[in-house]
């Protein structure tokens, strides 16, 4: 087990080892049972976790912000409109005063092409650790919570698993890449078969699949169709969720003609959708998940969601234990 964390960003789980990873499940784990009992479990107190977020969030505001809360600390809440970012702030200037007065600075900056760069900016002149709430490449935490979900359903060795994780037909907005990013980045570091299925135009940044392929040689496997059905068959977990088609273009630059192709692309497979036919093209025991908000009957059917197979509170829930997990070690520990 590895002890050593306090000061450590978690911009992306590819940056700590299988160990560290490990640790913070085991963690996570730990903190999960000592809530269920109520167990007090204050390990840092008086510490201050500034939250920036660029975009709205459930989950990921409301786990942290909770989870400081029940470690002893306290979060600030912050929005662009309520700091001098409205105004040109730099990220630089940001980074040092706010690590001048806390211990840890979590940001979420979804914006395609510059969320990650902005975080790293952060990490540059941060002393303080820097946790990624999610960017437009990455979303560890949510990454270490389906992991979590993974172990309590199948046990800790998750070799073999086979896993899709896929595209579907979603209307609400343009969703990140990062969630299927960091899902084929972790899942083949722990020996999972990964099958991608996505629309030939809702493809991951190519640079980020081949980092993945080289994780999968280390014992797992991932592979990829355009046929979801394909993607579904025999599958023990199943991950529909949509993601925009970003990485499309060979430089996304937000322009209105680039927005329309996306929608028509995204109108020619409106066919994309986890209902009971998919899911019995899978293993009669298969598990639904997605990282939520759903978009109910475009991305996945009522019956589905809300039936036997679906575990989607019990990863929401985890969202809690394992921000928990990563706080208590970049934030404290040794």
């Amino acid at each position: 087990m590895q002890t050593i964390f306090r000061g450590r960003h978690f911009i992306s789980e590819q940056e700590w080892t299988r160990e560290e990873i490990d640790t913070a499940l085991e963690v996570s784990f730990d903190l999960k049972r000592r809530f269920a009992t109520g167990e007090p479990h204050r390990l840092l107190p008086d510490k201050t976790v500034f939250m920036m977020f660029f975009e709205q969030s459930t989950r990921t505001r409301n786990s942290m912000e909770a989870g400081i809360t029940q470690l002893g600390g306290h979060a600030h809440d912050l929005t662009p409109d309520k700091m001098q970012l409205s105004h040109g702030e730099s990220a630089k200037d940001t980074a040092i005063i706010l690590s001048r007065m806390g211990h840890a600075i979590a940001c979420r900056n979804c914006f395609y092409g510059i969320g990650n760069e902005y975080l790293r900016e952060l990490a540059r002149w941060s002393t303080v650790p820097i946790l990624n709430l999610q960017c437009d490449v990455y979303h560890p935490m949510q990454g270490l919570a389906d992991l979590m979900v993974m172990q309590e359903k199948f046990g800790r060795d998750l070799r073999g698993l086979k896993v899709c994780i896929s595209w579907a037909y979603a209307t609400s907005h343009a969703k990140p890449v990062s969630v299927p990013q960091s899902q084929i980045l972790l899942f083949t570091r722990y020996g999972m078969d990964v099958r991608v299925a996505a629309p030939k135009e809702f493809p991951l940044q190519q640079a980020i699949v081949e980092q993945a392929q080289q994780n999968a040689r280390h014992g797992g496997r991932l592979t990829f169709t355009d046929d979801m059905d394909a993607g579904f068959e025999g599958a023990q977990i199943v991950i529909p969720k949509n993601w925009g088609g970003f990485a499309w273009f060979d430089k996304w630059e937000d322009s209105e003609a680039q927005k329309k192709e996306m929608k028509a692309n995204l109108e020619k497979s409106k066919g994309w959708i986890c209902d009971a036919r998919r899911m019995k093209l899978a293993d009669k025991h298969v598990k639904y998940m997605h990282a939520l908000p759903a978009d109910r009957g475009k991305e996945v059917t009522d019956e589905v969601i809300d039936g036997p197979h679906s575990i989607v509170y019990d990863e929401a829930e985890n969202r809690l234990h394992t921000a928990k997990a990563v706080m208590a070690l970049t934030m404290g520990g040794r």
